[in-house]
């Protein structure tokens, strides 16, 4: 047996043990309905990966309970809920502070019916699988069905990346073992060195920050990313949608039926993770992205001026290297 078979079998063997006791658990609970109730969210196929996700997926980060140590009970009340609205779509990190952990209490009896994603942000392989494999015991489950680069910041990052010992090993043997079905690329910082990263290599997502405010910086994610991942089939996930809220300050948009209509009727945009602080806060962007309808350039136009004097502030992500 090959050191990568061990690893796999010891992963799959721990998971299911500790995963069992959870799902057991929660199944007992909820014996008689643990499926998800069917979506009246609108769907779009993921780029080339042929998986259909619903436009709109619960983040696990931001200024949330997801994140937050001591907030369990908070933070599995918005998990529980955003299973009852039919969401599918969960996004985590291995440096989300406890997050995989409380995901990972919740999701196990709907695993199959979900699309469970984690990042990682270690640039070698040794240290990215050791992420992995914290990640898989955490979220208690045998696989990801999307494993990401972590908010790759510069053009010289990939050469670390890229090399011999560099992460991209650690992604691609995990494909090989099932680990993980789908390779991605995340980044708020720098659009070249994304737009980079997706010519050097067949990712099939990329999850970039796609919000009103973006016009208006001197390094526009939108115009410099959207188009390679469309060339290349790429899925493109939003974040950063809201800006945590700041793009609803004073003098900025309305509210987040502008923000999410604005990410969503990007051409070439599939889907936007948003995180949420209340379980009424996340009900309310539920609605929001089940009305979804997409907007012309006109109405996108009015909304990108609608920022024009809160941009930089809205834009403060893009100093996080």
């Amino acid at each position: 047996m090959t050191e990568r078979q061990t690893r796999r079998n010891f992963l799959m063997t721990s998971v299911a043990v500790t995963g069992g006791i959870v799902a057991t658990t929660a199944l007992q609970k909820n014996a008689a309905n643990t499926a998800i109730p069917p979506t009246s969210m609108p769907e779009r196929s993921l780029g080339r990966t042929g998986v259909k996700v619903p436009i709109f997926g619960l983040g696990g980060a931001g200024q949330t309970p997801l994140s937050w140590e001591g907030k369990e009970r908070e933070a599995e009340a918005i998990i529980q809920k955003a299973l009852e609205l039919g969401i599918r779509y969960f996004d985590t990190a291995a440096s989300y502070g406890p997050s995989e952990d409380y995901l990972g209490k919740v999701l196990p009896p709907h695993r199959s019916q979900l699309f469970l994603t984690s990042k990682t942000d270690k640039r070698d392989r040794d240290g990215a699988w050791r992420e992995l494999e914290r990640s898989l015991k955490r979220l208690n489950t045998d696989y990801l069905d999307l494993w990401q680069l972590h908010h790759v910041s510069f053009v010289q990052e990939l050469d670390t990346i890229f090399s011999k010992s560099g992460a991209i090993k650690a992604l691609e043997e995990a494909i090989q073992q099932k680990l993980v079905r789908f390779a991605g690329i995340t980044g708020h910082h720098d659009p070249s060195a994304i737009a980079e990263g997706l010519r050097r290599y067949p990712f099939h997502t990329t999850m970039i920050p796609v919000n009103a405010a973006d016009k208006h910086h001197p390094r526009p994610f939108i115009p410099v990313v959207l188009p390679v991942a469309q060339e290349k089939n790429i899925g493109v996930i939003a974040m950063k949608v809201p800006a945590y809220g700041r793009l609803f300050k004073p003098g900025g948009l309305a509210g987040m039926q502008q923000a999410l209509g604005y990410a969503l009727s990007q051409p070439g945009v599939h889907c936007c993770v948003i995180a949420a602080e209340t379980v009424s806060q996340l009900e309310d962007n539920v609605k929001i992205a089940r009305a979804f309808q997409p907007l012309n350039e006109k109405e996108l136009a009015a909304i990108a001026q609608q920022t024009a004097d809160i941009w930089e502030n809205s834009t403060f992500f893009r100093a996080w290297t």
